[in-house]
């Protein structure tokens, strides 16, 4: 990440009140600092210009853009903790992918770990890796790619990059697991279109949507 260069677009709000800031990530951009004072840059420490009480939540790889919530206030930092992390949200990504994905849906269980001497890549093992499990809808074919819906169901790093990867459909300018022609895009062709929470006050379900920019 030497070539580190996030963009300076304002911050996207899409919904603020006394526990929740929701926002939209562009891509390019680090959700915390990385390590080093180059990296430094994220949009945690730019959202926390305006909201200094503004906490982590949950994280979007770099070149991912869409919906991120923080959270204001400690209660509302563990609430929404124990939601991700018992998978109680539900997260809908928008995505293209090389070559012409025939099925219209489908299921991908492959357990995923560190790639440990190449991280932060991430690999399948199906001896130590934890279970992984993506479910994915066909949008539509655009040429020789497809546009597909995907709707994770753990929260494994990098998973639905290298499960795209396993199932021979690379999304479209990942750095890491796309090779050739498909790699040959200006950014990682995957959003975060929409996220359901509950509110921590109270326990309204919530849901919150970032139009899709490509």
């Amino acid at each position: 990440m030497d070539d580190y260069d996030p963009p300076r677009d304002p911050l996207n709000i899409l919904h603020t009140d006394h526990h929740l800031l929701v926002v939209v990530k562009p891509a390019g951009i680090l959700s915390v600092p990385g390590k080093g004072e180059h990296l430094s840059d994220c949009l945690l420490a730019r959202v926390q210009v305006a909201f200094p009480e503004a906490l982590l939540v949950h994280r979007l790889d770099r070149d991912t853009s869409g919906v991120m919530v923080f959270a204001l206030s400690a209660m509302a930092q563990r609430h929404l903790g124990l939601q991700f992390e018992k998978r109680q949200t539900k997260k809908v990504y928008y995505a293209r992918v090389w070559g012409r994905v025939a099925e219209k849906t489908g299921r991908i269980d492959l357990p995923i770990i560190v790639d440990w001497p190449n991280r932060p890549l991430q690999k399948i093992d199906h001896e130590t890796g934890r279970q992984a499990i993506t479910d994915w809808r066909v949008v539509r074919h655009d040429g020789d790619t497809t546009r597909i819906r995907l709707y994770p169901q753990t929260g494994r790093s990098h998973q639905l990059r290298l499960h795209m990867r396993e199932i021979g459909h690379p999304i479209l300018g990942d750095p890491f697991y796309a090779t050739g022609a498909a790699r040959d895009f200006p950014r990682l062709m995957l959003h975060a279109e929409s996220l359901r929470i509950r509110h921590p006050e109270g326990g309204a379900g919530m849901n919150f949507n970032a139009p899709r920019p490509f």
